[in-house]
């Protein structure tokens, strides 16, 4: 034991513990030591300890930073009460108060199920679409559509509704159900405003065509529409015209599909919006919501869904959504994700018009190296994207060195800040970004 605890944690890591998409014997992670308001305290295996800014939210979901006074009050209080109960014959204030708030954000929503993940409630969300259409007496519907460059998690339905190419489908070849997969929507033009196209016409106009054609052959297969609203995230950080979603609210409503909109990335105000679906003026049936749900301090999504859908399932054979996880409505997760809602209600607005207006002008100076394909944003999102794979290494440590952490993957290094970064802090991300992107790929 004395000899381990000479070790670091990172090399006590190494070869022992698997971390996201990568070997067993791959780069040394950084240490957590610490975490406050924007800042994390990382330690190098070098055991060279750095304070940096948070620039990635914890994978999008610490809107709020932290240690925030108001989600660890939430915490001691419910674990002071009871930490988890079953959900399964019981109830209790957290979840239902947490269900009654996002029936109230989301408008048109009327049930909740709350589940363990973004990834799980997606499944549940196709599990749903399944019942739904058995129910209406059409069991033969047990497919999905859906548009390339999507992202909507790692579990096996998940994953085969993620893009058929950059997604996982060819490692798990024979296994993944076969679904539709329409041309990715035409990219808008940025900003994104209500009042104006984001796109060409004719370039929208061409994929709805194709989009309603596609639709139209395979009606009798289809179960819903699954998309993430405006903005794709892990799929490549891409944003597309609202026009295009408001096009598959009307395909769904004509073929008698559910529209399943995914927004687990892009809820929660992060693109300038409470819920994408704001930005084409769109309903879904079914919306799945997660990640920034609990500000980032425990695991918990959740699927919502029209009053009619919950009407038809109730009336349905089985009368119930088939499923059921051991932690559903965790107390604990519930109370701090009413926390977080809470904050929200204070107003996010002008912090995320203050962090895209920051992110535009950090990341503009990126446009003039050679190596950049393109910079975006929206709301609180930046993105720098290369003509090139990032070397994920290199530009991770040249950010660190100024200040900024920052996961890059693919072509993409991008920013998605907690909501309560200062104008400093989101200048020196922009910094960071654009200086350790010239560093490692060149002018």
């Amino acid at each position: 034991m004395p000899e381990v605890a000479l070790r670091s944690v990172t090399e006590r890591d190494r070869g022992l513990v698997w971390h996201p998409y990568a070997p067993l014997d791959g780069p040394m992670p950084y240490a957590a030591e610490s975490a406050s308001g924007v800042r994390l305290r990382l330690r190098s295996a070098e055991r060279a300890a750095v304070e940096a800014i948070d620039a990635m939210s914890s994978w999008w979901c610490a809107i709020h930073g932290y240690r925030h006074p108001a989600l660890d009050a939430a915490a001691h209080a419910q674990i002071d009460a009871f930490s988890h109960v079953m959900f399964g014959g019981l109830t209790h204030e957290p979840a239902v108060s947490l269900a009654e708030r996002l029936v109230a954000l989301a408008p048109g929503m009327a049930h909740v199920f709350f589940a363990d993940s973004g990834s799980v409630s997606v499944e549940v969300a196709l599990k749903l679409a399944l019942q739904y259409q058995a129910a209406r007496g059409r069991p033969a519907r047990q497919r999905f559509l859906t548009v390339r460059g999507g992202y909507h998690g790692d579990t096996f339905a998940a994953m085969s509704v993620c893009d058929p190419v950059d997604g996982m489908h060819s490692a798990f070849p024979g296994v993944l159900a076969r679904h539709l997969f329409a041309p990715r929507p035409p990219a808008a033009r940025l900003p994104l405003d209500r009042e104006r196209p984001a796109a060409s016409v004719d370039e929208v106009d061409a994929w709805a065509a194709g989009f309603r054609e596609l639709a139209q052959r395979h009606t009798d297969e289809l179960a819903a529409i699954v998309v993430e609203p405006v903005l794709q995230g892990a799929g490549g950080m891409y944003v597309y015209d609202p026009e295009c979603l408001r096009v598959m609210r009307e395909v769904a409503d004509e073929h008698g599909l559910l529209l399943v909109a995914d927004e687990i990335a892009t809820g929660f105000g992060r693109t300038g919006r409470l819920f994408g679906c704001e930005w084409a003026g769109v309903t879904p049936d079914v919306m799945c919501v997660g990640k920034a749900l609990t500000g980032g301090y425990l695991t918990l999504a959740a699927v919502l869904t029209t009053a009619r859908v919950g009407e038809v399932i109730t009336r349905s054979t089985f009368r119930a959504l088939l499923h059921g996880p051991t932690f559903m409505a965790n107390p604990l997760a519930c109370a701090v994700a009413g926390a977080s809602l809470d904050l929200l209600a204070l107003g996010w607005q002008d912090d995320v018009a203050r962090i895209e207006h920051g992110l535009a002008a950090g990341l503009a100076p990126a446009r003039d190296l050679l190596c950049v394909k393109d910079v975006r944003v929206l709301g609180a999102v930046g993105v720098v994207q290369l003509d090139r794979p990032v070397d994920v290494v290199r530009v991770t440590r040249a950010a660190l060195a100024r200040g900024v952490w920052v996961r890059p993957f693919r072509d993409l290094v991008y920013t998605m800040p907690p909501y309560i970064t200062s104008e400093e802090d989101v200048a020196t991300i922009g910094a960071a970004i654009v200086g350790a992107v010239q560093e490692v790929h060149g002018r």
